[in-house]
């Protein structure tokens, strides 16, 4: 608080943006690992379910126990689409078709890739601005730094007196710009790296979830 304290005004006002991006970056950080985490760990369970309950209608009833997985947003929308769809089919020895006619697996593919991309925006919100503070963060610190520099010269050249005792202190306040701007930076590519190859693998898993479900889905109810 001293150091800044004594800073000019711009090195402050670099000072101020480069706690906010810090602050709203850790705020972020704890945000998306909370819900990262959750989609994780209740993706497992519902595919542990999926897999053990084999009936889609008992499924659908029991996703509330699965509100953070993105699995189970696919399922929803894909159950959606297919019960609109066994509702313009037909009946065939007691068994509900899907009509080829009206789309059939096509719709209901076409609503889980509407699902997936609503997944990944969903997953990925925020993360831009991570990125953000982690590219310029460092640029914001260096030109707080060369300000400070300038403005230490300009009062040499005032005093005329070069000596470590002029120098130095000005020297020290420029350089706790770009050390908060580092600060920063860090952990902000660190999470955004972190949560990028945890969303990859999700995507990843939604995919094999969309190519699962589909088969289910046609050697179930698709006409033969």
């Amino acid at each position: 608080m001293a150091i800044f304290a004594v800073t000019g005004l711009v090195v402050k006002l670099v000072l101020l943006v480069l706690i906010f991006f810090s602050v709203v970056s850790w705020a972020i950080i704890f945000y998306k690992f909370l819900q990262v985490h959750r989609a994780n760990r209740e993706s497992i369970r519902f595919m542990d379910f999926f897999w053990k309950t084999k009936r889609f209608d008992a499924i659908n009833e029991q996703l509330d126990r699965f509100g953070h997985s993105p699995l189970a947003v696919l399922f929803s929308e894909g159950y959606i689409e297919m019960k609109k769809l066994l509702g313009k089919g037909v009946q065939k020895e007691e068994a509900e078709i899907i009509s080829t006619e009206l789309g059939g697996i096509d719709n209901i593919a076409r609503a889980l890739r509407r699902a997936t991309t609503s997944e990944i925006a969903r997953l990925e919100k925020y993360l831009t601005f991570l990125a953000t503070t982690g590219s310029t963060a460092p640029f914001i610190g260096l030109f707080g730094t060369v300000w400070g520099i300038m403005t230490s010269f300009k009062a040499i050249g005032e005093t005329g007196s070069a000596s470590l005792a002029v120098v130095a202190p000005g020297i020290a306040e420029a350089l706790i710009a770009t050390a908060i701007g580092l600060v920063a930076a860090i952990p902000a590519v660190i999470g955004y790296n972190h949560f990028q190859h945890k969303i990859r693998v999700l995507i990843g898993e939604m995919d094999s979830f969309s190519t699962e479900y589909l088969n289910v889905v046609q050697r179930t109810f698709s006409r033969k």
